[in-house]
């Protein structure tokens, strides 16, 4: 439909119906016979048939059929027969679940991220859906916060390449063609900063923080041309983000240039009222509808109080239109308007969910994102040896995460299927050893709490007798542990990120009968994993892998793939140490191990068990020197860093090859260290590659002191290694 179409459409609907796109409601409103939904969650919700008869959009349903039904009867009912938008949270997956998020940017490798974003797109859109609530551009540095699974990691560089990918992966360059959707940029803004990592925590941080940290991923998913945005629950400097006037029409909309459609995040309009920002429903309508929130997920305040607000001139209907002709815009990018069913096909349905080819890209996307953090010689496994694998995620299909909930869990391979295909089952032995957690813990979900286990003592106590027995007998042990997945994610924070009990009691009981232990680890968050590393030989993290989960994992344990995930977030030595993240500020009384009177803790290190952008391979890299073509940066003219890449080990293997900068003098303080740059590359042994890096004026800009953007002249250091601990540096000068 052409634009002057739509202003005609828009121009001839009445204020209800522009209303009524500005209105979201759960696919509950729209199943069954109209006298049970009106006296059910119409009634609770406190919406009428009217509102329901004109809502622009639903979410929490997916399925061809189904979608195609209620798309069918909503445009008989609509009264210019407009169609509707379908939304669903599919985050990393539908059916082919995928890693999280978190895991992914382990891969660090943006391009993979875009494509397993775009097979869940295309197995999300023959399901009839058209916008998808991802991805999550959210900075996360504090491990204890639930949704940092839901994140690419600590680092603003690297979450805005992977947020650009998914959006690219999401949308394609034009979302009307086939197996493409609308993406939805999350949580705007700096949701990931909530204090103590508690979920919908206020956030406390400065406007040059903010803006340095926290808003340029966002931003580089909005470039990328991402259709949708939604609003964070937290406040941003007093003033809760959907409410929050400046946040989205001066920051997102004007220096952004965001011309899309802004959603709020689920009940968040009325959750104004008990920030005690809105006096009540009426005032929270009021204030989200100035502030720019075009749709209102799931509370009636829009539908309840916008018409009032305009008859009484408390607000101008301009605001509405405004808001009803973005969204009637998306749909016409979706291409709603000529096929409003776009790709729903059952028959389709059938053949692209869990499809070989989804299949194999989520064993890689597991492969790649496998990090390794300690080895000392006992990976890969010598297949000619005993072994016992002994853990609660031995044969557990519980390995997607909380916002998988549209996956089969039945569809997960676990490690005990996947190793009984390659491993000489004669001397090989399984056991589950434990529960994932103990019997007195309660965990929460989406659908209702849920009681997180129904072993009884005497059955536990079996478990783990049998389970050292096995370890006792075995010359080496592999043994797959983890968090539940429901203890991280939404609702999900954790004062405490180690392991649960009754699994550090076997890990303890079997570490006294067989040294030779290789853990596997299966977590949303990073983890407190002192005791578990001092204990190991080898510690493998493998994420919340998805559905090729126990494939990919017994690839890199066998030696079949070489591990080349490297970490996105710090893992702290102890919980104490959070929040947490490499590039934090310098001080003016830095580290020094010799003086008291410095930055430092007394009783616990400063650094991180395992810091960003670590993780290690079954063969070995020398990187050389930097070698430098030059001495100074101008605004004309960039210098290239170089250096010599060896594989020194005995097999092949990638290497993630990590720039870093520092500013040495500026307006304010820098921080110590910034990813600017990374490469990956695969090297067979014995062989050398050359990397270079181009360093241009461009990539050494900042939040001034006086909050422009822009670069000054002086003294950098850069460095080139293999983590963000890397002492391999040179100096530079920036000349303006």
């Amino acid at each position: 439909m052409r634009q002057e179409e739509l202003r005609q459409l828009l121009e001839d609907m009445s204020l209800e119906e522009k209303i009524g796109q500005m209105v979201q409601l759960s696919a509950d409103f729209y199943k069954g016979d109209a006298k049970s939904v009106i006296t059910g969650p119409a009634a609770s919700l406190g919406v009428t048939g009217e509102d329901i008869r004109l809502a622009g959009s639903i979410l929490g349903a997916y399925g061809a059929e189904e979608l195609m039904e209620i798309q069918k009867n909503y445009m008989a009912e609509h009264p210019h027969h407009i169609p509707m938008l379908f939304m669903l949270d599919v985050i990393h997956g539908l059916k082919t679940v995928f890693p999280i998020p978190l895991a992914q940017g382990a891969a660090f490798e943006p391009e993979l991220a875009q494509k397993c974003a775009s097979a869940m797109t295309k197995e999300a859109a023959v399901s009839g859906l058209h916008v998808t609530f991802a991805p999550m551009a959210d900075l996360v540095r504090d491990a204890r916060w639930g949704r940092v699974m839901e994140s690419t990691g600590e680092d603003p560089y690297l979450n805005g390449k992977y947020a650009a990918a998914m959006v690219r992966g999401i949308q394609g360059d034009d979302m009307s063609k086939p197996y493409k959707m609308s993406a939805c940029i999350k949580h705007f803004a700096g949701y990931g900063a909530v204090e103590a990592g508690r979920e919908y925590n206020n956030i406390e941080v400065n406007e040059h923080t903010f803006r340095e940290f926290y808003l340029p991923a966002y931003e580089e998913g909005i470039r990328a041309g991402a259709g949708m945005v939604m609003t964070a629950f937290n406040p941003v400097n007093g003033i809760p983000a959907t409410g929050n006037r400046r946040l989205m029409r001066d920051v997102l909309r004007g220096e952004m240039g965001f011309d899309g459609v802004l959603i709020t995040d689920y009940g968040a309009i009325l959750e104004m009222i008990a920030h005690g920002y809105a006096e009540d429903e009426k005032d929270a309508a009021h204030k989200a509808v100035e502030a720019g929130a075009d749709i209102d997920m799931m509370t009636n305040a829009y539908a309840a109080n916008l018409k009032q607000l305009v008859e009484e001139k408390k607000i101008d209907e301009a605001l509405i239109d405004e808001a009803a002709f973005r969204i009637l815009e998306l749909k016409n990018k979706l291409g709603l308007f000529e096929n409003p069913y776009k790709d729903a096909d059952a028959k389709a349905q059938g053949q692209v969910r869990l499809c070989s080819e989804h299949r194999a890209l989520a064993r890689e996307a597991a492969q790649k994102t496998c990090v390794l953090l300690k080895n000392d010689g006992i990976l890969p496994l010598d297949m000619s040896k005993k072994i016992a694998f002994i853990g609660p995620y031995t044969n557990n299909h519980e390995i997607h995460s909380t916002w998988a909930f549209t996956g089969d869990v039945k569809e997960c391979v676990t490690i005990e299927a996947a190793a009984r295909e390659v491993f000489d089952i004669s001397r090989t032995t399984f056991h589950q050893g434990a529960p994932v957690v103990g019997s007195d813990v309660r965990l929460s979900g989406f659908a209702s709490d849920t009681a997180s286990g129904k072993v009884s003592a005497r059955e536990q106590e079996a478990m783990l007798d049998e389970a050292v027995l096995a370890a006792s007998k075995a010359d080496l042990v592999v043994m797959p542990l983890g968090e539940h997945y429901l203890q991280s994610g939404e609702a999900a924070s954790r004062a405490m990120i180690d392991l649960p009990e009754v699994q550090m009691a076997l890990f303890r009981a079997v570490a006294e009968v067989n040294p030779n232990i290789v853990v596997v680890l299966f977590n949303g968050r990073p983890l407190d994993l002192r005791e578990i590393s001092e204990k190991s030989r080898a510690v493998l993290e493998v994420w919340l892998p998805g559905t090729e989960g126990g494939h990919a994992v017994v690839d890199v344990l066998t030696g079949a793939v070489n591990p080349s995930g490297k970490l996105t977030m710090s893992f702290p030595y102890c919980v104490g140490q959070e929040p947490m993240h490499y590039n934090e500020y310098a001080t003016g009384r830095p580290y020094d191990r010799n003086e008291r009177l410095c930055t430092r803790y007394t009783d616990v290190p400063n650094e991180p068990l395992y810091p960003f952008g670590y993780g290690l391979s079954y063969t070995n890299f020398d990187i050389s020197p930097i070698r430098m073509s030059g001495s100074e940066v101008t605004e004309d003219a960039p210098l290239t860093a170089q250096v010599t890449v060896k594989n020194t080990g005995d097999c092949s293997g990638t290497e993630v090859v990590q720039l870093y900068i520092r500013d040495m003098t500026a307006s304010v303080i820098r921080p110590v260290k910034e990813l600017k740059g990374f490469q990956k590359i695969w090297l067979a042994p014995g062989e050398e590659k050359e990397v270079f890096f181009e360093i241009d004026e461009p990539m050494l800009r900042f939040v001034r002191s006086d909050g422009t953007w822009g670069s000054e002249s002086g003294k950098f250091t850069l460095w080139i290694g293999s983590s963000s601990m890397t002492e391999n540096g040179a100096q530079f000068e920036l000349k303006l």
